[in-house]
C-alpha cells in the first residue's frame, strides 16, 4: 500500500523558519520516501505505508519537542497508477 501525507506545523513565522519547521523538513527529507515536496504553507510526502507511518511518528515526536503547538496532517491511500 502507498500513502501520501500532507502536513503543516504551527506556529507560523513568515520571516524565518521556526525550529519545528526545520525539524519537519529534515525528518521527511531523511526518511525513505519516494516523493517529498516541502513548502512554506504545506508539505507533502509519499511512499510505502511503513515508510510513511514511520516518518509520521518521527515527525510528530520531533516537531512537538522542537516547539510546534499544532501539527495538522492528512494521510491518504494512493491508488495504483496515481501520482
Amino acid at each position: 500500500m502507498r500513502l501520501r501525507v500532507e502536513f503543516t506545523t504551527e506556529p507560523f513565522d513568515l520571516d524565518e523558519a521556526p525550529a519545528h519547521a526545520v525539524v519537519a523538513r529534515e525528518v521527511v527529507q531523511s526518511a525513505e520516501l519516494d516523493a517529498v515536496d516541502v513548502g512554506p504553507f504545506g508539505n507533502t510526502a509519499e511512499g510505502g505505508a511503513d515508510a510513511v507511518l514511520t516518518a509520521v511518528d518521527t515527525l510528530l515526536r520531533k516537531t512537538l519537542e522542537a516547539g510546534a503547538t499544532r501539527v495538522t496532517l492528512q494521510v491518504n491511500v494512493v491508488e495504483e497508477g496515481e501520482a
